[in-house]
């Protein structure tokens, strides 16, 4: 079988703590996994990341590689973002490229690597105006955003529930996006 390579961003929402098993799920599918993680992220999972690295074959990144250094990733077939909190969200519509994974899908775009993202807002969040523009700019650059009815949606604050997360449906629609694997 011939792998297809899916990037996995997420950033720090409680459902990124079972991103392991997303792995695992994704790689079950016939992907190659490379996990980036926003700082915080990258924090929340510290002590998991030598585990997370040797689950995918790649390191685990978070940070900008330096000028010159080679990429220790190969070539995306797929991004998937998720959990993408409102930060990110935001971040990436408006191009603003402080962290590294948002670096990389906002120039995703540009070079035309299907893109799926699922937010993890609570619905205060939701309220302000500039997420729902967010959520349309995405949507009008050709990534696809899973929110609302058949997606992600918001739960009132302190109400999350992580281990509810629909993680299959960012997998779902990353496959369908590269096609089954050969």
């Amino acid at each position: 079988m011939t792998s297809r390579v899916l990037y996995l961003f997420g950033s720090a929402a409680p459902p990124v703590f079972d991103v392991a098993n997303v792995i695992r799920d994704a790689q079950a599918r016939g992907f190659d996994v490379c996990l980036g993680l926003t700082p915080t992220a990258n924090r929340w999972l510290g002590e998991q990341l030598p585990a997370l690295a040797e689950l995918t074959g790649h390191p685990v990144r978070s940070e900008y590689k330096l000028p010159g250094e080679p990429d220790v990733w190969p070539k995306a077939d797929v991004i998937a973002f998720a959990p993408a909190t409102f930060n990110t969200i935001n971040a990436w519509a408006l191009g603003i490229t402080r962290n590294f994974v948002v670096g990389v899908v906002a120039e995703g775009i540009g070079k035309g690597i299907p893109m799926v993202a699922m937010p993890c807002v609570n619905a205060a969040y939701v309220q302000h105006r500039q997420f729902e523009r967010s959520v349309g700019e995405l949507w009008e650059m050709g990534v696809r955003v899973l929110y609302g009815e058949g997606g992600f949606v918001p739960n009132q604050p302190g109400q999350g529930k992580p281990s509810e997360y629909p993680w299959h449906l960012v997998l779902d629609e990353a496959e369908r996006v590269v096609g089954p694997a050969a």
